[in-house]
């Protein structure tokens, strides 16, 4: 497994340069990768966009010399799941923007799995999220990586330099915090 995370490392640095065969082989070595986490971010609502579009358009945006300033395997796969995450969201936006519904959002949170089926709960993930970006940015950064990317918090720990123990502690902040905003309760973080 090191073995693999030096070459997408390095080749992650070669595209990075502006080598289109290093680009080309960093997305032929991803790209089940990038299915996986695009599956995660679509969760139930894969009638609504293809797990295959959303690697390609995401891949596009990543792709760019100038938008690989990654660090290492596991930062390139952080802010795939971002790209990812903000391509969602976009074309969620694009769905409701035509309904605009009502109704209250409740949604459950999981370590393994992305539980949004409908836009609006989406929706309702997206901005609680921007909210604990806002107070704290950590947190939100380690949700993006856990609950999008799907990392363990084990791979979080070699991309942060913390400790598990303390990224534990941090994962119940963070749920508790979004648990609140998504039921509509005021929480003021710890």
């Amino acid at each position: 497994m090191r073995t693999a995370m030096v070459d997408i490392t390095e080749l992650i640095h070669q595209a990075r340069d502006g080598d289109a065969a290093a680009s080309e082989q960093l997305f032929a070595h991803v790209y089940d990768d990038l299915r996986h986490i695009a599956a995660r971010q679509l969760g139930r609502q894969r009638g609504q966009m293809q797990v295959t579009s959303l690697v390609h358009e995401a891949w596009f945006r990543l792709a760019r010399p100038d938008a690989l300033r990654m660090n290492d395997r596991a930062h390139f796969y952080a802010i795939a799941a971002r790209a990812m995450r903000q391509l969602v969201i976009d074309h969620a936006r694009q769905r409701v923007a035509g309904k605009r519904g009502g109704g209250e959002v409740m949604l459950e949170l999981d370590s393994q799995v992305a539980t949004a089926g409908r836009d609006s709960e989406l929706l309702a993930l997206d901005q609680a999220l921007e909210q604990l970006a806002e107070v704290e940015p950590e947190l939100g950064r380690m949700v993006e990586m856990r609950f999008f990317a799907g990392m363990e918090l084990a791979e979080i720990t070699d991309v942060t330099g913390r400790s598990e123990r303390s990224l534990k502690r941090d994962w119940r902040r963070a749920r508790a915090f979004l648990h609140a905003r998504l039921s509509n309760a005021e929480v003021l973080p710890e």
